[in-house]
């Protein structure tokens, strides 16, 4: 299983348990924070540190 499919399960799942426990504004911050998180991550690389990124997901990160 690659990583992204591990991090949408789990995104998934965190939104589930939000939704069954928590009012919905509370479950509407979960699921603005799981999409956020690494947006804003990815965001506060500098240019050189994408490209590393990019470069490492093009070939296969431990291939």
């Amino acid at each position: 299983m690659s990583p992204i499919q591990k991090y949408a399960i789990g995104a998934g799942a965190a939104v589930v348990l939000s939704w069954i426990f928590l009012p919905g504004w509370l479950t509407l911050l979960v699921v603005l924070g799981v999409v956020a998180a690494p947006v804003v991550g990815y965001m506060m690389l500098d240019p050189s540190q994408r490209e590393r990124l990019k470069r490492a997901r093009r070939r296969g990160i431990g291939r």
